[in-house]
């Protein structure tokens, strides 16, 4: 019988996911700490681990939940995956250009690539205002945040801004969204106007990103955050964005009076 492997990441999503799949087997990236239950691997030995899915019946991969890209160990090699490895030498443009080469090996050993949305399809919303309603000003900061997101995403940085007034308060880099926000929260006299709009963060996928992988995640946890960094709402992309704990996320950010957004 066909099996699906999940290869789990950090956060909320990947519990979720297993909870949709029969029966899945559950793997990590052994520098990782998801919050499933998951046998660990690593990627000096990618090779022997396909064999491993193979022999157990897989056919299908579905990735979910964060993956920060581990240290390359080179010493820790096996002879069939190193001319095969995305990046031996542990060099690589960015996070995106990695997990795309991973696909790729995946792919060849005959391994399907899932996408979240695939098994989930409701964790993805269309357009639409989810919660309160954004202001012309926020729709401004919204549309100045898409663009500023869209240049980051063809340099393969990151995911999210955070404007607010017309000015860009911080960017997503490799800490993630979390440390983005705790920068806006310390530093929140850079807006001109303190009773002027008080800024939006926007999420969206990088320019060309495999929309099979690391497709950005906002849930209650974001909301919360982005209530304590001083902000009136989150936007997205829509229909590129995983909304996690909907109801959730809806509720506080109510209670929190942000507005939730899925931007066309």
């Amino acid at each position: 019988m066909s099996r699906t492997a999940l290869i789990a990441g950090e956060g909320s999503l990947a519990p979720a996911i297993a909870a949709a799949l029969d029966r899945p087997l559950v793997y990590a990236l052994d520098h990782l700490h998801p919050q499933v239950e998951a046998k660990p691997f690593r990627l000096e030995r990618l090779v022997p681990f396909l064999d491993e899915l193979a022999e157990q019946g897989v056919t299908r991969a579905v990735f979910a939940g964060a993956i920060r890209r581990p240290r390359i160990e080179p010493d820790l090699f096996d002879p069939r995956t190193w001319p095969s490895s995305p990046h031996p030498d542990g060099h690589a443009s960015g996070d995106d250009a990695a997990l795309r080469a991973v696909l790729d090996v995946f792919e060849e050993a005959g391994i399907a690539i899932a996408s979240v949305d695939q098994i989930l399809p409701g964790l993805v919303p269309g357009a639409g205002v989810l919660a309160g309603e954004p202001t012309p000003r926020d729709q401004k900061d919204a549309a100045r945040a898409a663009e500023i997101v869209q240049g980051l995403g063809s340099l393969d940085i990151g995911q999210g801004a955070v404007v607010a007034q017309g000015l860009c308060l911080a960017v997503e880099a490799l800490p993630g969204t979390q440390a983005m926000l705790d920068f806006v929260r310390l530093h929140a006299g850079l807006k001109p106007d303190p009773k002027g709009p008080r800024g939006v963060l926007y999420k969206a996928p990088k320019p060309g990103q495999d929309r099979r992988i690391d497709l950005p995640t906002i849930g209650p946890d974001t909301v919360r955050q982005a209530a304590e960094a001083g902000l009136g709402g989150i936007a997205w992309q829509a229909g590129s964005v995983i909304l996690l704990d909907r109801e959730d996320a809806i509720a506080r950010a109510e209670q929190a009076g942000l507005f939730l957004w899925s931007r066309p």
